[in-house]
């Protein structure tokens, strides 16, 4: 198995073809992992929530990371680990901010469902609050593994 580290660019480049990750946070010493539908704009990854353990904890602890894999053939993937900010866009102070996430996840098949669909099974109450937020991309790392 050869293992090689990526460039910046080349971490950049996988982050834009990806549609899904895993988020990462943090409380109280004690990680979390989801996984999340997103759209990156070349600085923001934009992503749509509903509240519940990850957006509770980000807003105590906004230091997050995205993993994002991607298989580029039988024997070659790429694994890409963005750390950066997480950043509630709030209405009404956000709202062109909030427009610019509706329009880059609705590019993305499905962006909504992971969301609603976790929401309404596990609210009594049917009504779903949406919300979106980004995370700032502070720093990439990434490996290309080849067998």
């Amino acid at each position: 198995m050869l293992i090689k580290e990526i460039s910046e660019k080349e971490c950049l480049d996988t982050v834009s073809r990806a549609s899904v990750g895993r988020l990462g946070c943090s409380f109280n010493d004690q990680p979390y992992v989801v996984p999340i539908y997103f759209a990156y704009d070349g600085k923001w990854i934009f992503v749509f929530s509903t509240y519940g353990k990850k957006i509770e904890w980000m807003r105590a602890n906004p230091k997050v990371c995205v993993e994002i894999e991607e298989k580029v053939g039988e024997s070659e993937w790429i694994s890409v680990l963005v750390n950066g900010r997480y950043e509630e866009l709030a209405v009404p102070q956000f709202a062109q901010e909030r427009s610019h996430a509706r329009e880059l996840l609705a590019k993305k098949h499905h962006w909504w469902l992971n969301a609603l669909a976790e929401r309404r099974v596990s609210a009594e109450d049917q009504e779903v609050e949406p919300l979106f937020f980004r995370i700032h991309v502070d720093t990439t790392t990434g490996l290309r593994w080849r067998t």
